[in-house]
């Protein structure tokens, strides 16, 4: 078939060639919006791969749209509505929330693995209203709200497609639609899967019980996840169902930051003439900045990327040193890092309400203050459709050479937080920042080190995936030094969730 009428690079399009040809064995023509029922079989797996700036999010973006446009419908993380054995659905899915808000940004209307794998329990009342928006079946009468409230949620869902906001805007709160959250039993149909190389296998493995077709996009050069030998899910694909982009489309022509990215796959490059590179990019473009100590204001939402586990930790202990921050307290506008889910088998239900709005492993949160009962925390949740949410909290400050993590305060169980204001560049992966800073004094360990992974130099892998998490401007820090701060740590600048939004006060038993 033809691309769409963009500008897709040679490659480009003969990836979505390839796509296409999958999906239409599968059941789904593009070209001539054709679909017939799902197969059990499916189109299987296969993977798109390149570099960062190669162009994958634009081409899962287009075959999202001619998908729409051939009459596939979106499955979300919010609401299904009554299933039918002719329609054809597409789920777009992301292993953060970061990393889904950066694809919803651009129109694609992602959500998480988890949000995928755990579907809301609806009132069965109030999911005549969401049967309703979907497009199935008349406007509902529901004793305690007027035509005028209804009138709310079908603006604010054609604008928006989400449920839970729908029904926020006719005043309902979430404890009034949402009974709870169960794990996904039936399965569903096509899956575009970003920033696939995150991926583990139980992960997959998950994903593949639930799609008969699974798309993958991914970052061959990023550091595969940990405990899984330097491999990707996708590296283990036969080459035809592996579709590789190797030109790289700059963003605004000559992208010092990606130029430097591309620059690390040079096998004769040495750190020190990389650093040099840097330096020259740095007297050339306003996006590349040499950094002589780390700017501690940029910490309060953008952490500082480091290899270490040690530097971590004495970067973040000078961040709440410089603020003043008590030994006892978190004060407002504090980065936090989600540790996991602190729950014993028997509380699997809260387990899964508190992964489903977003805390999962590795969520990015600011934290807004006490709750209203002890050991409970008020949070922004970093790129979640609906941030603002209060939870039993575990939060643990570690320390420099101390084994066991300081615990200001904390629920006797609940969600565990580390602090956010560094993280490691492994953890960092699928999160981007409009700015960066990369703490270089590591990655010179790294390359001292001389330790390879999956062929390359550890320490070009790590400076890859670190460069590349910076939207416009990258900081390399040269200096083991910490800036005073400019400002009080603030959280007026965080989007606030409206009146009726999602509340989750997890009973803390």
């Amino acid at each position: 078939m033809t691309a769409p009428q963009i500008s897709f690079s040679e490659d480009q399009a003969s990836a979505f060639d390839a796509v296409a040809e999958m999906l239409r064995a599968a059941g789904v023509d593009l070209e001539d919006s054709l679909l017939t029922p799902p197969r059990d079989s499916g189109a299987g797996v296969a993977a798109i791969v390149g570099k960062a700036g190669s162009g994958k999010t634009l081409l899962l973006a287009e075959l999202y749209r001619a998908m729409e446009s051939a009459g596939v419908e979106v499955v979300s993380g919010d609401y299904e509505g009554r299933r039918r054995k002719d329609r054809r659905t597409l789920a777009i899915l992301a292993p953060t929330n970061k990393a889904a808000s950066v694809l919803r940004l651009r129109g694609v209307p992602a959500t998480t693995i988890h949000r995928i794998l755990y579907t809301p329990v609806y009132d069965p009342e109030y999911e005549r209203i969401a049967d309703w928006l979907a497009g199935n079946g008349e406007q509902p009468e529901i004793e305690g709200l007027s035509d005028l409230a209804l009138d709310r949620a079908a603006a604010f869902y054609a604008t928006n497609k989400s449920i839970p906001g729908a029904l926020a805007a006719a005043g309902l709160r979430g404890s009034d639609f949402i009974k709870g959250w169960k794990r996904r039993e039936d399965p569903l149909d096509i899956g575009f899967v970003d920033e696939a190389s995150m991926l583990d296998d139980r992960q997959f493995d998950d994903l593949r019980e639930i799609f008969p077709s699974l798309l993958l996009f991914g970052d061959p050069a990023q550091l595969a996840p940990v405990n899984q030998s330097g491999a990707m899910v996708f590296d283990a694909l036969p080459a035809p169902r592996k579709l590789e982009l190797r030109r790289v489309h700059r963003q605004d022509s000559d992208n010092p930051i990606l130029d430097l990215a591309h620059a690390l796959g040079d096998p004769a490059l040495e750190f020190h003439d990389f650093e040099r590179m840097i330096e020259d990019a740095a007297r050339r473009d306003g996006r590349v900045t040499l950094g002589e100590r780390v700017e501690v204001d940029l910490m309060a939402r953008s952490p500082v990327l480091v290899w270490r586990n040690a530097t971590r930790i004495r970067l973040i202990n000078a961040f709440r040193s410089v603020h003043d921050a008590p030994a006892d307290a978190l004060l407002p506008g504090e980065p936090l890092i989600c540790d996991g889910i602190e729950l014993p088998l028997k509380h699997r239900k809260k387990r899964i309400d508190l992964e489903a709005r977003g805390l999962i492993k590795g969520a990015q949160v600011i934290y807004l203050g006490p709750g209203k009962r002890p050991g409970f925390s008020r949070l922004h949740v970093v790129g979640a459709e609906d941030p603002q949410v209060s939870a039993a909290s575990i939060i643990k400050i570690e320390k420099p050479d101390q084994e066991e993590p300081f615990i200001p305060f904390a629920a006797n169980m609940g969600a565990a937080f580390l602090h956010g204001a560094a993280v490691t560049i492994h953890k960092a992966q699928g999160s981007q920042w409009e700015t960066v800073q990369v703490f270089a004094p590591d990655i010179f360990v790294a390359a001292r080190m001389g330790r390879v992974e999956a062929g390359q130099a550890l320490w070009k892998r790590l400076a890859y995936v670190a460069i590349t998490r910076a939207q416009e401007r990258l900081v390399w820090v040269v200096r083991n030094r910490l800036s005073r701060p400019g400002h009080d740590l603030r959280i007026d600048d965080l989007r606030t969730a409206p009146a009726a939004a999602l509340k989750l006060e997890a009973e803390e038993t």
